[in-house]
This record gives structure tokens, C-alpha cells and sequence, in this order.
């Protein structure tokens, strides 16, 4: 092992720093469910920023208002990152970018053309030479404004190899800065990503010049692994997503792919200029936003990615944890130890403690966390660190159309299940009765008739934020109407009155979902 390690690592080099672009606000925003409005993403933006990515992807200026509203708003306002904007090549998607981001502290262009035969005949329904002029004229058209242009050939890894030497060579002459390889539907693997990879560094005159990218799906489970490849082989930048979201099965994930150059570093001897400290906060922040839940298996931010339950594993963690953690909890933002607040505590300490999680809140906010955290302390012995990020996060995704004030149910074994809720649509609050199968069933019901909605509930999921039977409940809903589709969470001790929230959510999420424009 150590001899790999040393041959592949080539120890008394100094590592290779390879940026990372994150495109969670772009593509990732693209995956059912995902939708964010402005606000969202500028909160999601400076999370970004705080964990150190390079480059972030606001979104898509020329796909609707609101988009070019998030990336003016996202670019003027951050100043370590730079921020781009997707285009397609046509001039019009191009001067959108320039015009939400101009001025900014540090932006780019990124344009891209589908590039494969199967792209070129039945999507663009154009001839080789013509997805070439229209790449050239876009990225030179892009170099009036900006000195940072990247470019994308959509569906690479299914493109003809020698025209795609073809087609970088001739982006790279007209001023590219970065010329990013997509796997768009996850079809290659390790071996041809390398492959691929080497023969555009070696055949593309200037290669030398401009970076390198590589823009991996996960259809096939292989986007960290074809990353990883084309990074050995000379990539020297990788798109990927916070949680992995994306279109379809998603796309290479940040956290995963940060720490496995972090934890392998010895082997790779590549660095990145993420504070890895924040990834589980990251992660966290993006599922409230989003209502997209991380399954408890995943790598790196999962429920279980720390968690040992066989007795041989608990053995040799307690005797030394690096013989079941190949990183350790901290070293990814999650706190070993459990926070012990009850509802004695103090503003102060709870402010600090916030704090101490990586969120800065204050005033108003504040406030609102405060009041919630005393509820929530008189129904429980402990508030844990868990629910105090549940408290946090609860007021991250602001309110909709549609909002909570309170409800009451009455269910039993011999009694037709029936609840009172009242919410506040548009700014007029209704109160209103409905029954159902169950006391949740009556609760969305109710909810449904109050806000006109006639969306089908397709997934609901209970986990408890903690361990006791006072754990803070974890709904998460999917809703689905006229082809579009909502997701929401919501926490409270009373599990009921968490599947409101989180109903309540997923609804507003339905009623600002559009459909996103396709991308690499």
C-alpha cells in the first residue's frame, strides 16, 4: 500500500490545488423538487461562499426573470467566489449573462452546444460545422465583456473524440479561458474519462493555456470516480453539487469528492480550497431549502456515516475510531459531542451555540429562534445540537403564498378523524374543518381545501431529529399536480403538526416551481 501510495502521490511535489465549481443553484436546482426562489439561493450562495468553493453557477439569466434576478443578486453580492451564468450559444443567452452580472466583484461566462451525433441530428438538428461556428462566435462573443470564458461541449463522453479535438481547438482560439469536458447522462467510466481526458490535453494545441474542467453525472454511480479520473489524467477544475443533486440520479458530489482528495492525499497530492469543516452545515442548509432528504447511508454528511452499531466495529472505534473512520466526524462539521440546553438556558448561550454551528443570525431572526427554542425546551428534557439546527433552518426558507398558525386534530379508535387548521393564504387568515382516513390525512386535507389545491401526496417520511421519545419529528413530503412537483420538510415535536409544516412548505414550493432549462 505504501508503495502505491508513494508512485501515485510522488511525495517532495507540491500538491496540485484543484478548484472546485459548484453548480448546486444550476443544475443541481434542475432535479425535481429542488426549486429555490431568489432568497433561497442567496442564502444557499453565501453558504457557498463560507465553504470556499471557487466558482459558483447562480443559475440561467436568459431562462426567466427570476433567474436573471438570483444571479444579478448573488454575483453583486458576494465578493470571494467568482460567479457565472449557464448560456447556450446563441448571442441573446449570452448578453443576459452580461447583463445580470456586469459590475460584479468577479464573474464569468459559461456557454455550452451539444456536441455528440445523437445531440447534433435530433435536439439541435444541425451539421458538425455549424455547432462549431455557433461555439466560436458565442465565445468570442463572450470575450468582449469578460476575460473568463469557460465552454462546455454537451454529452462529451458520447461525442466523436476527433471532433471534439476539433471543437476545443477552435473555442481555445477564440479566447476560452476553461473548456469543460460534461458527461451529461453519466455514460462513461474511469478508464475513458482518463482516456478522453489525456488525448484533448495532448491534441488540442493551447491545452496548455486554459484549464481544464469535467462536469460528471451519476446515472451509473460513477460521477466522484470518472471526477477523480479525469482529475489524475490533468483535469484541473470539477463542477460538481453539494448532496450530489442534480438531473436524474444527480451529479458528482462536493462533499465526496473534497474528501476523498483530502483523505487520499498521500495518493493524489491534489488539494482543494474547501473549508471541509462546513460540509455537513452545507449539506444541511441545501435539504431544508430544498426538501430533498439525504439518505442515511450517504458518504460523508449521511445520519450513518459515523455511526457504528456492530459490536467488533464499536470495539476497535472505542480502542482507536481510525479503525472503522478513515476521517473523523469533526473534520467534516459534525459535532461529537451533544449540546446540553434545557429551558433555563439563556439567549446568550443559545446565541453562542448558534454560533458555534456555523450560522450567523441575529436581531429579528434572533428573536424568533429564541421563542422557539423556549417551546420546544418546556416539552423536552434536552434540546439537542439537531434541534437547534431544526430551529434554525426553520425560518431559512421563508414563508409562501401559504402559512401556519396553528391547528388541533381529533382522532381515536371509534372517532372519524377530523382537523381544525388555520393558516394564512395571501394575508388573510382561514380557519377551516376536514376529516380523512388518519389525522394526518385530515390535516392535509384541510390544508388542501384552505390554499385551492388539488395536488396528490406522493411521498411522506417520518425520522426523529434525535433519540428519545421527545425527539423533535422530521417530515418530509413530495406533492405532485399538473406535472410539477413540490417538496417540503417540516419539525416539531408533535409529529402531526410537523407534516402540516412540512405540507404547508412543499405546497408554496409547487406554487414557485417552473420548468428549468435544460443544461450540461
Amino acid at each position: 500500500m505504501e508503495t502505491i501510495m508513494a508512485k501515485q502521490g510522488q511525495p517532495g511535489q507540491a500538491p496540485t490545488r484543484i478548484t472546485i465549481f459548484d453548480t448546486t443553484l444550476r443544475d443541481g436546482e434542475q432535479s425535481p423538487g429542488c426549486t429555490m426562489n431568489r432568497e433561497e439561493k442567496l442564502v444557499m450562495a453565501q453558504q457557498l461562499a463560507r465553504l470556499g468553493v471557487d466558482t459558483i453557477e447562480a443559475g440561467f439569466a436568459a431562462s426567466s426573470p427570476g433567474d436573471f434576478e438570483s444571479v444579478h443578486e448573488i454575483g453583486h453580492a458576494l465578493k470571494g467566489p467568482r460567479v457565472v451564468s449557464l448560456a447556450r450559444t446563441g448571442l441573446a443567452d449570452i448578453d443576459a449573462c452580461v447583463e445580470a452580472l456586469k459590475g460584479s466583484h468577479h464573474w464569468g461566462v459559461h456557454t455550452f452546444i451539444a456536441a455528440s451525433p445523437l445531440h447534433m441530428k435530433y435536439k439541435l438538428q444541425m451539421e458538425p460545422d455549424d455547432v462549431v461556428h455557433a461555439a466560436v462566435q458565442a465565445v468570442a462573443h463572450a470575450r468582449r465583456f469578460t476575460d473568463s470564458v469557460e465552454f462546455s461541449p454537451e454529452d462529451a463522453t458520447r461525442s466523436d473524440p476527433a471532433f471534439l479535438v476539433r471543437l476545443v481547438a477552435e473555442v481555445v482560439r477564440a479566447g476560452a479561458t476553461i473548456v469543460n469536458i460534461p458527461d451529461t447522462v453519466g455514460y462513461t467510466t474511469p478508464r475513458e474519462m482518463h482516456a478522453l481526458m489525456t488525448r484533448l490535453l495532448n491534441e488540442v494545441p493551447g491545452a496548455d493555456g486554459v484549464v481544464f474542467s469535467v462536469h460528471c453525472h451519476n446515472d451509473l454511480g460513477l460521477a466522484v470516480a470518472n471526477s477523480l479520473a479525469a482529475i489524475e489524467a490533468g483535469a484541473r477544475q470539477v463542477e460538481c453539487t453539494v448532496n450530489g443533486i442534480g438531473e436524474r440520479a444527480g451529479n458528482a458530489s462536493l462533499e465526496e469528492l473534497v474528501m476523498a482528495l483530502k483523505t487520499r492525499q498521500a495518493f493524489f497530492n491534489m488539494v482543494t480550497g474547501i473549508r471541509t469543516e462546513e460540509l455537513y452545515h452545507s449539506s444541511r442548509l441545501l435539504t431544508q431549502l430544498t426538501g430533498m432528504a439525504v439518505q442515511a447511508n450517504k458518504a460523508i454528511v449521511g445520519a450513518n456515516a459515523f455511526a457504528h452499531e456492530a459490536g467488533i466495529h464499536q470495539d476497535g472505534v472505542l480502542k482507536n475510531p481510525l479503525t472503522y473512520e478513515i476521517m473523523t466526524p469533526e473534520s467534516v462539521g459534525i459535532k461529537s459531542n451533544s449540546l446540553v440546553l434545557g429551558k433555563h438556558s439563556g439567549r446568550h448561550a443559545l446565541a453562542d451555540r448558534i454560533r458555534a454551528l456555523g450560522y450567523d443570525v441575529g436581531g429579528v431572526e434572533l428573536n424568533r429562534i429564541f421563542k422557539e427554542f423556549k417551546r420546544l425546551a418546556d416539552l423536552k428534557k434536552t434540546v439537542f445540537d439537531e434541534d437547534i439546527e431544526a430551529l434554525v433552518n426553520q425560518g431559512v426558507a421563508g414563508a409562501g403564498r401559504v402559512v401556519f398558525r396553528g391547528m388541533s386534530v381529533q382522532s381515536g379508535t371509534d372517532v372519524t378523524p377530523k382537523a381544525t387548521v388555520e393558516l394564512e393564504v395571501e394575508g388573510e387568515v382561514v380557519r377551516r374543518e376536514g376529516t380523512g382516513d388518519g389525522p394526518v390525512d385530515a390535516v392535509f386535507n384541510t390544508i388542501k381545501a384552505i390554499a385551492g389545491s388539488h395536488c396528490t401526496l406522493t411521498l411522506y417520511k417520518v425520522n426523529a431529529i434525535t433519540g428519545g421519545t421527545d425527539a423533535q419529528g422530521e417530515v418530509s413530503v413530495t406533492v405532485e399536480e399538473h406535472s410539477r412537483r413540490g417538496t417540503g420538510r417540516g419539525t416539531d415535536p408533535d409529529i402531526i403538526v410537523a407534516s402540516a409544516k412540512a405540507f404547508i412548505a412543499a405546497l408554496n414550493r409547487l406554487e414557485r416551481k417552473r420548468a428549468p432549462v435544460e443544461g450540461v
